[in-house]
């Protein structure tokens, strides 16, 4: 989510995820949280349907939402998490810790949302120690070329009703563009509504050079 409200979509969206996590979106969930540790950042938590997926060996989750509606959503799903959440109202593009302070940062299908993925993905590596992890979840621009053209038109569309969803983002070359070294990433297909058809999607996680210079 962007820092705009959007009460509509956000209502959609909450009501939405139970149906996206029964079909496999909780389990995606879970694959980037495994093996996390420390302190972890979570831009964009939305509902909060992370929150139960952290391992024990996170000592503490700040978890970002703009919106008022989802963060309210988000706060009720801290008080049930498996570790300490902590839900405060910010958006990606300005993280609130200090530089280097983070073990990890959590982007679920956040990074079509933001306004400027490379200034958010800046933002990422100042909070990130050397070395720390950026594990990622998103849906991204289809490898098709009749497709991806389809999708550049329907964008700016889709997005004045989706809450500022780009559905034709490479993200997978932004991260590499901003300086992370990818570790692993699974590209495969997830239909995120049950009548809808597979989209891309990318599953991962990079790892932080440290604070941009």
């Amino acid at each position: 989510m962007d820092g705009l409200q959007h009460p509509l979509f956000a209502r959609g969206f909450a009501r939405a995820v139970g149906g996206m996590d029964k079909r496999g979106a909780a389990e995606h969930r879970r694959r980037i949280l495994a093996g996390l540790q420390g302190t972890v950042i979570e831009i964009g938590a939305g509902a909060g349907s992370s929150f139960a997926l952290y391992p024990s060996t996170v000592t503490h989750v700040l978890a970002l939402e703009p919106d008022d509606y989802l963060r309210r959503v988000a706060q009720q799903a801290a008080a049930s998490a498996s570790v300490p959440v902590t839900v405060v109202a910010a958006a990606a593009e300005h993280i609130p810790p200090g530089t280097g302070s983070a073990d990890a940062v959590v982007a679920s299908l956040v990074l079509c949302s933001v306004k400027d993925q490379a200034a958010v993905l800046t933002e990422i590596r100042r909070v990130l120690h050397p070395g720390g992890t950026l594990a990622y979840y998103e849906h991204v621009r289809s490898e098709h070329p009749f497709v991806a053209r389809a999708e550049d038109v329907l964008t700016p569309v889709w997005g004045r009703f989706m809450g500022g969803c780009h559905i034709n983002r490479d993200t997978l070359a932004a991260v590499t563009a901003a300086g992370f070294g990818v570790q692993d990433n699974n590209r495969f297909g997830f239909a995120v509504q049950r009548l809808n058809p597979p989209i891309a999607h990318i599953l991962g996680s990079a790892t932080s050079p440290g604070p941009p210079g």
